[in-house]
């Protein structure tokens, strides 16, 4: 708005330096001096007001142009402020603090084994084994006995335990006693058919035919070939 003013000082002060000049230099009249003292006087008075003027409004503008840029900037932060959406951390309600550990998800667990209790029928124990008889024991015994003096066969060593010229014993006794013995009966052939090619001369069917026939010592045929075959016959 003061822009003239500088360059009307300016000329001024020239229009009063140019008097001044001409004054001195013509000896002119004191009023023509007067005018031109005064119009200097008048342009350092305008030029002082003007500078004056000039600073204090360039000063201004500095400063106004200084808070401006942090008006402007709160201005529009208050702005975006008022306007801002709301973001989603504040538009979502905080969750509420727990006093406790998160609860546990449940899980399905197999639960122990349930006991079934089912009425078991009573065991049927065995009838208890009897105890071997003294006369099965004897009749053991006696058996052992005779198999050491001579060789028998199955047949005859039961019937000389069970008859009434042997030693007696019941049929069951001597049953018992042979079979629990496990008796290898070929070998007791072959001890026979030894025994009987000691007494006296035999053909081999004839040996045979004694060793297994019932008048004589009752083994069975496959047995009485074995114990003659053996005995060399």
């Amino acid at each position: 708005m003061f822009s003239w003013v500088p360059v009307l000082g300016l000329l001024v002060g020239l229009v009063a330096i140019v008097l001044s000049a001409v004054t001195l230099a013509k000896m002119m009249s004191k009023a023509t001096s007067a005018i031109g003292l005064g119009l200097g006087i008048a342009a350092l008075i305008i030029n002082v007001i003007v500078t004056a003027a000039f600073g204090s409004a360039v000063s201004g503008h500095v400063n106004a142009s200084a808070t401006e840029p942090a008006t402007t900037i709160e201005a529009a932060r208050q702005a975006g402020g008022a306007t801002e959406t709301p973001t989603a951390d504040a538009a979502t309600p905080a969750a509420a603090p727990t006093t406790g550990p998160p609860p546990a998800t449940p899980t399905t667990e197999a639960g122990p084994p349930v006991v079934q209790h089912t009425t078991k029928a009573p065991a049927t124990k065995a009838p208890a084994t009897n105890a071997v008889s003294v006369e099965k024991q004897n009749a053991v015994r006696s058996a052992q006995s005779y198999l050491e003096l001579m060789a028998f066969s199955r047949k005859g060593l039961i019937r000389q335990l069970s008859s009434d010229a042997g030693e007696g014993y019941t049929l069951e006794a001597a049953t018992y006693a042979v079979d629990s013995l496990h008796i290898d009966f070929n070998e007791q052939a072959y001890r026979s058919a030894k025994s009987y090619l000691e007494l006296m001369a035999f053909s081999r069917a004839g040996l045979i035919q004694q060793l297994e026939s019932d008048a004589g010592e009752g083994f069975t045929h496959s047995q009485a070939v074995y114990g003659v075959t053996k005995a060399g016959l």
